[in-house]
């Protein structure tokens, strides 16, 4: 290139080419830990929103203070805001696990907003915590899979996304964006008796369960 006749365009140039080069070191420090690689969490910090008038969280709400809670005590005070805690224990145990391995995913990569590091809210913009909510239905189905793990076929932890999705559906659409409907594992249960193991399957592709501990 005849950097005399096209100056700007030699800078620019030299600028992507170091950009590039910065971004490496950069990809590879967010490469996610496997299994292995990473003790199983103790603590996750909670951001607590304001609240509605009616009590529930806002995920508009301005953060009043960030919170750390015992992970699992976490996951326990998410299950039953998040899933029905009369649904089937096969549908509470699939719903168990994927907040489990979102949990597990967000305590490794914190966020900063408002000058407030955290790893997840209270609200809907992660998962509904509510302090003092666990129940013995969502506890049980906690349990059986406490010592359990859903990862990528390589073994990496990956968060494991869920929406509302249609009641009486399996709700098709969300299998192939990699989410699992929480309506759809009611389904998926009590209607065509599948396990656990079955319903996280029909949902994510590449994952595999693994026993931890």
């Amino acid at each position: 290139m005849r950097c005399f006749t096209v100056v700007a365009v030699c800078i620019l140039t030299a600028l992507l080419l170091a950009q590039i080069f910065l971004d490496i070191p950069k990809a590879q420090a967010q490469r996610q830990p496997t299994i292995d690689e990473t003790p199983y969490p103790a603590n996750i910090r909670v951001a607590v929103r304001e609240s509605r008038p009616g009590g529930e969280p806002n995920p508009r709400g301005r953060i009043l203070y960030v919170e750390v809670i015992p992970f699992e005590t976490y996951i326990r005070n998410v299950l039953p805001n998040e899933w029905f805690p009369t649904w089937d224990p096969e549908a509470l145990k699939a719903g168990a696990m994927a907040i489990k391995m979102f949990s597990w995913y967000h305590q490794l990569n914190p966020v900063t907003i408002d000058n407030q590091t955290f790893n997840v809210d209270n609200t809907t913009n992660f998962q509904v915590f509510r302090e003092g909510t666990d129940m013995p239905r969502t506890n049980a189905a906690f349990d059986q899979v406490q010592r359990l793990a859903y990862v990528k076929n390589d073994d990496t932890i990956i968060e494991l996304n869920y929406r509302a999705g249609y009641p009486n559906d399996p709700n098709y659409q969300y299998r192939n964006a990699q989410k699992m409907a929480q309506h759809g594992s009611q389904y998926l249960a009590s209607r065509l008796n599948r396990n656990m193991l079955q319903i996280l399957q029909f949902y994510y592709q590449g994952r595999k369960l693994v026993r931890i501990r």
